[in-house]
């Protein structure tokens, strides 16, 4: 097919139910940007002999280095099949989990999925991925069986032996699918369970009866799964060039054989056999022994292919084939030494990739028209929401989803899933366009003009003392001057204005997909952020307004204009005026208003899209400076710049002041650091070691000792050690008895408090962490109480906030946390981590943490409970000491503060002083904490009731002393009893793990566990892949030493194993950093100074020497006299 012009891409944007939007999905390295090619050469753009070498989607330099696809790149394709034209918007993706995030950013935008398969590996760690990705955003996928050539010339199968191992992949993808599909049956009759308790069912005889059908039976599967009858697999070799579906070998050999072609279509995959004395086709072709259709009908002709042109060079069986296929191959293909440019000269022109892969997607997957309700709706409902629970006329705009028109009535509905930045080289605007006739001509005279002058100027100079030849050259001379100053200002106005505005300025482009509407250059349109709520912004704006009018201001929405509308294909940008519903585009000039994805509509009602699911984490940290310190703005400009380009990676600024960059990964990390030198800052930079986050615990105190010894039994030998950190470690006016609690008074006398530490079950720690959003929920709510206002909370998150309490109440039990969900004070640090502190003060009832939930029972609960003064400085210094433990500054994890008693004596005249200059001094009283610091002092019987009377008249429900003096050393007097009574247990560091999937041969097994055991790895299980001679080890690694794994594993396995790694959990390193030998048996074992340096030590000093604090290492140990080599001899 020749090259498509725009003109007919345009006509073809405007038919929404003749387009298709799609990405390819695959692991890395399964040949997805190879078939891109396949596709891209279909339609002209490139060669079809450079398809699977050029990789045109990939344009970027380190992307043809690596040979990986590192960002997400889009194509339009025309492909006309049975009299219809289609266009295809084609998205390649990456497939290296570091950028899993450029994954979702492409699956949002689409319908429609090309998963990819690699024949030899089968289904891998990121195939599931992608899968299930695919399922989240609901887009159906196709299934493509790549690199089929592989099994005939590098694993040698035969052809039966290969079609075995085809249904086992073909298997292993339904098993993933299958998962979660039951998944979501089941989940969905959770639901309904939830709102009809009654899942018994009496029968007869009146006994209870439960019913155990999972409602699978029930529920439609059969358009889930991957059959080839089915029409929605190819089996493809890319590299080679070609590919097929059944369907094309069933009409083939329905006009040969004379079979019915649907016959043939349901018979061609699967257990059958053709019976030729019969001539009938039969089942069970595996019980009696006999070659399968699909082999003997299919495999065995493209077995027979390669074995005549690849494996044995027989020119001519050769020639016979390509006769008896009636392809052409040109002569320098027959006499080419490489065997494979025959191979795909022959195997394009009969079983074209391109065409078997297109037609699949023509008529497999739906078109922007047939969108889902239930996806819009999961589109429309954002956060916690309910689509039921949005407002009237957001709900109204799920209409305009699903009849995706281009009227001009239709509101517009765009979303960006992530902004890319261009070269302002690449802009349509401002490359250099071909020359029209007259520009050449006007050229070709100037270059005349130019050639006459300088022959003019040579004579004259040649001839000085020729008056003649002087006087008539004279008067000419400015004449022609004149003409040539003429045409060189034509002549750059033409050419060189694109130059001259040009500077070397990033442009960014949103990468986009429009769901209603028609979006126009210049259209006035709304930008909503990801917090945008529309049920504001309805009642806040005037009725019927549009985006034309002087409107007030609504958080997270601004108005803009668009500036330049983009088609985009792969490396190239397209300008366009307008585009329809239904079309991937890009927009230009939207960088002022949008970070990394956003909603764009021209209706205040449109509700910001769900927000995109990543599934990586940022873990990688690395500090970054200039290399010469005046270059800082141009950093600081360079990370802003890379924080909007890249949908994964985050730009921090620490309390240190240092500009910290978070990465999914090594390959992310590297990317992003090239990407700042050479694009967004070009300065050189310099990179810190990878910062590695830890987390502080306490655990129970263990019952077995280093040599694993019962604690207790032996004998002490040498207690030095431990008594002399029993001295330093504890401050003056600090106790601690023998049970953990911590008694610690103020610095002026006036406060005590006593704290204990209690390790938290690791079940308790998962939850909180994973219910972060509904703690903010339930702080903020507190919040809006304290001060006097009501927050409305919709019914689906109260839901999640009671279930959150009862999974807390289910798991917190035994005799010590009785009652303790109900006592929680706060949750830290940042008010929403998994830290506890808890309320277990005899006769303070404060108002609870949970108030959200009974809102109904606050008003009678509010006058026996009220909030004491300084309430706020506990929860400080509480929040305070979560935020850096005592071991290495890093956040406490797991950890349970109770606060068991707390006296205040506030009777002293001095403290009454303070607070009435302190209230002189600021004319305006802080009210922030208005709510949180009541009227009420509930102190000790020794503070007097004139204090108590002069703070009620004073302040009004406020009490000076809050802000004053008290406040802080109260602050500080909780963090130091919080650092104390976490010294006090057995204290641990917890290390962040990363799960490790790795595939590798037999023979280099053996170098892959060295690896492993050397950078303190765990297997957890290795399974042979059957059919292959592959092993899947499956391994948790700390992300500590992780850095340069992959690298060692390559090249200790010489490339034949390659890791991928995926942030899984937080782990407690088992030793403990403080540990002395103290016993007879640990002093045999480990030696008088026990010298081996446990793994927690070593993290702890490293954390402590890079945060710049006190690390106790002896430099020189038992020193000697100094030996020269002189002496030694």
């Amino acid at each position: 097919m020749g090259h498509t012009s725009l003109e007919k891409i345009i006509a073809l944007q405007k038919k929404t139910t003749q387009i298709r939007n799609l990405c390819i999905l695959a692991h890395v390295d399964h040949g997805k940007t190879t078939l891109a090619d396949c596709l891209v050469a279909s339609n002209g753009i490139i060669s079809s002999r450079l398809a699977g070498k050029l990789r045109y989607l990939d344009s970027r330099e380190d992307e043809q280095i690596r040979g990986i696809t590192m960002k997400s790149s889009a194509i339009s394709l025309h492909y006309a099949t049975g009299g219809a034209d289609y266009l295809i918007n084609l998205i390649d993706s990456p497939g290296h989990v570091d950028f899993s995030s450029e994954v979702s950013t492409a699956v949002r935008l689409c319908d429609g999925a090309i998963v990819v398969v690699d024949a030899v590996e089968g289904v891998c760690p990121q195939t599931q991925v992608v899968l299930r990705q695919a399922w989240l955003e609901n887009i159906r996928p196709v299934l493509v069986i790549n690199k089929i050539d592989r099994l005939i010339v590098e694993l040698k199968l035969t052809s039966q032996e290969a079609y075995a191992h085809l249904q086992k992949i073909l298997e292993q993808v339904n098993a993933v699918t299958g998962t979660l599909f039951t998944s979501k049956v089941l989940e969905e009759r959770a639901e309904k369970e939830a709102e009809t308790p009654s899942s018994y069912a009496e029968n007869d005889s009146g006994d209870q009866v439960y019913d155990w059908s999972a409602g699978l039976e029930e529920t439609d599967d059969s358009d889930l799964y991957f059959s080839p009858d089915r029409g929605n697999v190819v089996f493809a070799s890319a590299i080679d060039g070609w590919g097929f579906r059944i369907h094309q070998f069933a009409e083939m050999y329905s006009q040969k054989m004379g079979i019915r072609f649907w016959v043939l279509l349901k018979t061609l995959w699967g257990d059958f056999y053709l019976n030729a004395k019969a001539k009938k086709i039969m089942k069970g072709a595996q019980s009696k022994g006999k070659k399968p259709l699909f082999v003997q009908l299919v495999l065995d002709n493209i077995w027979s292919m390669y074995d005549a042109v690849v494996t044995r060079r027989d020119k001519e069986k050769v020639e016979k084939m390509v006769t008896s296929l009636g392809v052409k191959v040109l002569p320098r293909d027959l006499k080419h030494s490489d065997p494979k440019v025959l191979l795909s000269a022959i195997c394009s022109q009969w079983l074209p990739v391109s065409q078997a892969v297109l037609s699949m997607v023509c008529e497999k997957l739906p078109s922007p028209a047939e969108i889902s309700a239930e996806r819009v709706e999961k589109l429309m409902s954002v956060g916690a929401r309910r689509f039921d629970s949005l407002p009237e006329k957001t709900q109204e705009l799920k209409k305009a989803f699903l009849d995706c028109s281009a009227d001009e009535t239709a509101p517009v509905i765009v979303f960006v899933s992530k902004m890319f930045a261009v070269d302002s080289k690449a802009l349509p605007q401002n490359k250099q366009r071909p020359l029209t006739q007259e520009e050449i001509a006007q050229r070709r005279e100037l270059a005349r003009q130019r050639h006459a002058e300088r022959q003019a100027a040579n004579q004259s100079a040649e001839s000085p003392g020729s008056a003649d030849a002087g006087g008539t050259s004279t008067p000419a001379a400015p004449a022609t001057g004149s003409v040539t100053d003429a045409l060189c200002a034509q002549t750059e106005a033409l050419s060189v204005r694109p130059a001259v505005e040009e500077d070397n300025k990033e442009h960014f482009v949103a990468f986009a997909r429009v769901y209603s509407g028609v979006v126009r250059k210049g259209q006035k349109v709304f930008v909503l952020g990801p917090k945008y709520d529309p049920s504001l912004a309805l009642r806040v704006l005037p009725e019927g307004c549009s985006v034309a009018d002087v409107l007030p201001s609504v958080p997270h929405m601004a108005c803009c204009t668009v500036d330049s509308l983009y088609l985009l294909m792969g490396r190239e940008l397209e300008e366009l005026d307008e585009v329809p519903s239904g079309n991937v585009l890009g927009i230009g000039g939207m960088e002022e208003f949008i970070l990394k994805s956003a909603t764009i509509s021209t209706s205040p009602a449109c509700p910001p899209f769900t927000p995109i699911n990543f599934e990586a984490t940022p873990i990688v940290r690395v500090a970054i400076e200039p290399k010469h310190p005046s270059e800082m703005p141009k950093l600081v400009r360079g990370m802003r710049l890379l924080n909007q380009a890249d949908p994964c990676a985050e730009v921090l600024i620490q309390e240190t002041g240092e500009h910290v960059l978070v990465t999914a990964g090594e390959v992310h990390l590297q990317r992003c650091l090239d990407d700042l030198r050479e694009r967004f800052a070009k300065i050189e930079i310099s990179a810190s070691e990878p910062i590695i986050p830890f987390r502080e615990t306490v655990i129970r105190p263990p019952k077995v000792d280093m040599v694993n010894e019962e604690l207790g039994k032996q004998q002490k030998v040498a207690v030095i050690h431990q008594v002399k950190d029993e001295h330093t470690k504890y401050h003056e006016g600090v106790q601690v008895d023998s049970t953990g609690l911590v008694t610690l008074t103020t610095s002026n006398k006036m406060a005590t408090v006593r704290v204990r530490a209690i390790p938290l079950p690791e079940e308790v720690t998962r939850i909180l962490e994973d219910s972060v959003g509904l703690i903010r929920t339930m702080e903020q709510f507190s919040l809006f109480a304290g001060e006097g206002k009501t927050l409305d909370i919709n019914q689906k998150i109260l839901e999640d906030i009671q279930e959150f309490k009862v999974k807390l109440e289910s798991t917190l039990q035994g005799h010590k946390w009785r009652g303790a969900v109900e006592h929680i004070w706060a949750f830290g640090p940042r008010r929403c981590g998994p830290n506890i502190l808890l309320n277990s003060i005899e006769g303070y009832r404060r108002p609870s943490l949970w108030q959200c939930l009974e809102q109904e029972k606050e008003i009678e609960k509010a006058e026996t409970t009220a909030l004491r003064d300084f309430d706020n400085s506990i929860v400080s210094g509480f929040q305070l000491a979560t935020l850096s433990g005592p071991m290495c500054e890093e956040p406490l994890m797991g950890v349970c503060f109770s606060v068991e008693t707390w006296d205040m004596k506030l009777s002293t005249p001095q403290t009454q002083q303070d607070s009435i200059d302190e209230e002189s001094q600021s004319a305006e009283p802080n009210n922030d904490n208005q709510g949180e610091c009541s009227d009420v002092h509930e102190t000790n019987a020794s503070s007097t009731s004139s204090n108590r009377s002069r703070s009620r008249a004073e302040t009004a429900g406020s009490s000076v002393d809050c802000y004053g003096p008290f406040s802080g050393q109260l602050i500080a007097a909780m963090k130091d009893a919080c650092r104390y009574a976490f010294q006090a247990k057995p204290q641990r560091l917890m290390a962040a793990m990363y799960t490790c999937e790795i595939m590798a041969t037999a023979e280099v097994l053996g170098r892959v566990y060295a690896v492993l055991s050397k950078r303190e790895g765990r297997v957890l299980q290795e399974e042979m892949k059957e059919g292959t001679d592959m092993f899947i080890i499956k391994a948790v690694l700390p992300v500590a030493e992780s850095f340069g794994f992959a690298d060692e594993i390559r090249k200790r396995t010489s490339g034949l194993a390659s890791p991928q790694l995926v942030f899984s959990h937080w782990e407690v390193i088992p030793s403990d950093p403080f540990w002395v030998p103290t016993t007879e048996e640990e002093y045999l074992h480990f030696g008088e100074k026990a010298d081996s340096t446990s793994q927690a030590l070593k993290y702890m000093n490293a954390v402590r020497r890079r945060k710049g604090l006190y690390v106790e290492e002896k430099i020189v140990e038992h020193a000697e006299k100094q030996r020269t080599l002189g002496k030694n001899k």
